[in-house]
């Protein structure tokens, strides 16, 4: 599962899409994620259902993974800006 790529190639990180086309924010998704990851470690589902919520983790991190690296870029260009450099985040 992943963040739609011309969502990612964007400097908006107003809202990342999902593959399934769903607008998430951050901690909407983080929040998921942690009842996805609870609900695996507590075990008594079916391998359907436990491969169903992997594949939604998986898909949930990617989101969250987008919007971590979309904040790091922003706050790279606005330290870069301070400094007067005027370079963009390419670290």
């Amino acid at each position: 599962m992943a963040v739609n790529s011309t969502d990612a190639a964007t400097t908006d990180t107003t809202v990342a899409v999902t593959e399934t086309g769903a607008a998430i924010g951050y901690e909407q998704a983080r929040d998921e994620l942690v009842d996805v990851v609870r609900r695996l470690e507590a075990g008594g589902t079916t391998l359907e259902e436990s491969l169903a919520l992997w594949e939604r983790g998986e898909e949930l991190a990617k989101v969250c993974r987008h919007w971590l690296e979309g904040a790091r870029a922003r706050l790279d260009a606005s330290l870069a800006e301070e400094r007067g450099d005027g370079a963009g985040a390419d670290t």
